[in-house]
């Protein structure tokens, strides 16, 4: 038996080939004139094996015809053979089978092929083909993935494999290595070079400048190789047949290919890094290997380019080390790449404090991250951390002067959101218009730059604190800036611009820097806030009191700060907060209290006031509203005005209806809905009260959960069993949903009666079967 061949009864055909072969053994076809052409290990032998059975078939010896004559490895016959087959077919009755690999292909196999009159095609394995064979060979079926992944599905590879896999094995064993000795042997020196080649992927004029031939006899070797099986459809070595070179080709041989490889592909343009992948993958060292990963790294993606940069190492080669560290960066990995730039600072390499310099910015340190950066020389980069530090005087003196630099996109990018930045504090009407500007420069060129945040992140922060939310999402949406490592940043901003809408917001993968942490965790302890989730807005509060220690207060930071000053009042701890505010407040002081960056936090720090019933101290802060001419703070000074004038009980709704309209044009959409309603449950009067529950009705976030299929309830009946599962009383449930007390009484009677519950307990137990994801927040106040 030859190693890997299948017996008749071991053959898993498609369903085609095994119809043709029945009717063939069944003598319903003759006579048979096929061709069965396929690489090495597809099955033509046990093919032939199984056609033998058939009536009058025999296998081909010279001298020996009549009746159905089977030919195998066609290929390796001479030319008298090819003759005496031609002979054969002479005669009409004769039937003849002819198996030959696609390669070598002598003139006399073509010229007999010619006279064939159709070929059966065995095709490799599927995972579900794979698992039959398996199932024949007595082998457990649960193998089969990793069987087909190794052998790429060719029937002759899978019967090699399969016999020696042990329970669990994960890796190749080296009985099932050891059985591929006679088959190298059987290869020329120059047919094992070109398995070697396509172990890395290397083409035929590689593979002719290593061995020194024609093009053209490169391209037959590659031909060859392909016809023995070893190689997938796309031309890559298989696993198994790379673990079969890596153990029995000797390590200096191999060790000389794909060097050899190595430095011509060095010789020639264009990109490295798929040939890199190849090389790292065949664990290929020296010198030239060495090149080649350094080369590839400089055009990586930050994770594949610290792997190369390592490799390189490995290999003895130079590496850049400032490229690695911002590699690590780029990668997310923080502290490699600070360590690393530390060590290069310290050694006199100045380009080291631009990496030092974002990483910094990424783990929240902007104080000294700007003065890397003025230290660097990088006068953008400098200018936008002096200014979000409350230093405007040194951030002006730091802002590139024109023509200083090339004017490429990238540093006209950076000089836009710059200007953009410091134009935000001196009240310059367009400075939002020129960070959105520096985003769309910035989007052709970013994806591969590390920046210590982007213009898209900078422009949607800025937009959120002006009331242009609607601006931030699709700025967010197109933004590629930074990469993976600004990637969460992005999301996370969208996320916060849809918290302001009131939306349910599924916070974004884990954050990879205290940057992200910062808002991963402002994110939970607003939509637990919104919600009246006090058990989950009280372990958000413990993570922000962490989130905030380790992290700068700049103006990029007070978003996610004001949302802790509202949960902190809200669970009676803001003293535990008010250093940090005061820092806060320090700040925007410095910076003169900008109406663009002092307007929301005042407005947070309002409800924050208003939530711990510090009704004096919620009046300064809108006294410090009511200085502003724009029309945001404009907005929210008068959305405050009427919540303070509904905690009087003094309301006036065609003031709160209008105020919270304006709210809700900013994209507030959750704090316009919350006024009017909450001014709706307070009014005495009742057409009042009508008018602005239709108010915020029409203001409220739009639902994002769909009713679930074949329910009997409609979607706000489920809503209200949410509720009232959750345990709100149903005033609570009125005050959220923004309908009155008694409405939703009749809903739970509707619902009673639908569902014919005979009891309140039998409701509750049916629509707790209905609602397959209920809430459970704890009652909240009815101010926000």
């Amino acid at each position: 038996m030859i190693p890997g061949h299948a017996g008749p009864d071991e053959l898993v055909l498609d369903e085609p080939t095994r119809r043709l072969c029945g009717a063939i053994t069944g003598g319903e076809l003759a006579p048979v004139r096929l061709a069965v052409i396929a690489p090495g290990g597809y099955g033509k032998s046990a093919l032939l094996d199984l056609l033998a059975t058939a009536d009058g078939a025999h296998r081909y010896r010279r001298g020996v015809s009549g009746g159905l004559v089977l030919v195998d490895d066609a290929h390796l016959l001479c030319d008298k053979d090819f003759a005496a087959l031609e002979d054969h077919l002479a005669d009409e009755s004769a039937g003849l089978v002819v198996a030959a690999r696609p390669r070598p292909r002598p003139a006399g196999l073509t010229a007999l092929l010619g006279r064939l009159r159709g070929q059966v095609v065995l095709r490799a394995f599927d995972v579900g083909r794979t698992a039959a064979c398996l199932a024949a060979l007595g082998v457990d079926t649960s193998r089969a993935a990793f069987v087909h992944a190794n052998t790429g599905g060719v029937p002759g590879l899978v019967h090699r494999l399969a016999p020696h896999l042990g329970a669990g094995q994960d890796t190749v064993p080296a009985a099932a290595v050891d059985e591929f000795r006679l088959d190298l042997d059987q290869l020329t020196g120059n047919q094992v070079r070109a398995l070697l080649a396509a172990e890395v992927n290397a083409d035929a004029t590689l593979l002719a400048g290593l061995l020194g031939v024609p093009t053209t006899e490169a391209a037959a070797l590659v031909d060859e190789a392909r016809a023995t099986g070893l190689l997938a459809a796309d031309g890559s070595l298989l696993p198994l047949a790379a673990a079969v070179l890596r153990a029995l080709v000797p390590a200096d041989q191999r060790t000389a290919v794909l060097g050899g490889l190595a430095e011509l592909r060095l010789t020639r343009t264009g990109p490295t890094g798929e040939f890199a992948a190849a090389l790292l993958a065949a664990s290929a060292s020296g010198p030239a290997a060495g090149a080649v990963y350094a080369a590839a790294a400089a055009e990586a993606e930050p994770g594949f380019a610290v792997r190369l940069h390592q490799a390189a190492e490995n290999a003895g080669h130079p590496v850049d080390e400032v490229g690695r560290a911002e590699a690590e960066a780029r990668a997310g990995d923080l502290d490699a790449a600070l360590r690393r730039a530390d060590t290069l600072l310290a050694a006199g390499e100045p380009r080291a404090a631009l990496v030092a310099a974002a990483a910094l910015a990424h783990r929240g340190q902007t104080t000294r991250s700007a003065e890397l950066y003025r230290w660097a020389g990088s006068g953008a980069f400098a200018a936008i951390g002096l200014a979000a530090t409350g230093r405007l005087a040194e951030a002006k003196s730091a802002m590139p002067v024109d023509g200083a630099a090339p004017p490429t996109l990238f540093n006209t990018a950076i000089s836009l959101a710059a200007k953009g930045i410091v134009d935000s504090i001196t009240g310059d009407g367009t400075a939002l218009s020129t960070v959105v500007r520096a985003a769309e420069v910035m989007e052709p060129v970013g994806r591969d730059v590390l920046v210590p945040d982007s213009p898209a992140a900078l422009g949607a922060i800025l937009a959120m604190h002006t009331g242009a939310t609607g601006i931030a999402e699709p700025l967010l949406a197109r933004a590629c800036t930074g990469g993976e490592l600004l990637r969460t940043r992005h999301a996370l901003l969208a996320a916060w611009a849809a918290l302001l809408r009131g939306e349910s917001v599924p916070v974004p993968e884990p954050a990879r820097t205290p940057r992200d942490h910062l808002f991963v965790v402002g994110l939970a302890v607003g939509t637990a806030r919104r919600a009246g989730d006090l058990a989950t807005l009280r372990r958000g509060w413990d993570q922000a009191n962490e989130a905030v220690v380790r992290h700068d207060i700049d103006l990029f930071t007070l978003l996610p700060l004001g949302e802790f000053a509202i949960a902190a009042a809200r669970l009676g701890d803001s003293d535990r907060l008010a250093p940090h505010l005061d820092r806060a407040w320090t700040l925007l002081d410095a910076l003169g209290n900008p109406p663009a960056w002092s307007a929301f936090p005042r407005w947070q720090a309002f409800h924050a006031e208003i939530t711990a019933s510090r009704i004096p101290q919620a009046r300064e802060h809108v006294d410090f509203l009511s200085a502003f001419t724009d029309q945001f703070p404009m907005a929210l000074t008068e959305a405050a005005r009427c919540w303070l004038d509904i905690l009087a009980g003094t309301i006036n709704a065609p003031r709160v209806e209008s105020a919270a309209r304006a709210l809700h044009t900013a994209g507030l959409h959750w704090d316009a809905a919350r006024l009017a309603g909450q001014a709706a449950t307070r009014t005495p009067d009742r057409k009042r009260m009508l008018a602005l529950l239709d108010c915020a009705r029409t203001l409220q976030p739009t639902p994002t959960r769909d009713d679930p299929p074949e329910s009997p309830l409609s979607g706000r009946e489920l809503q209200v069993a949410e509720l009232v599962l959750s345990g709100l009383t149903y005033k609570q449930v009125g005050d959220r949903l923004f309908i009155s007390a008694k409405t939703v009484e009749h809903h739970m009677a509707r619902m009673r009666s639908r569902l014919g519950a005979t009891s309140r307990p039998d409701l509750l137990s049916q629509l707790r079967d209905l609602v397959t994801t209920p809430q459970t927040p704890a009652a909240e106040p009815v101010i926000p």
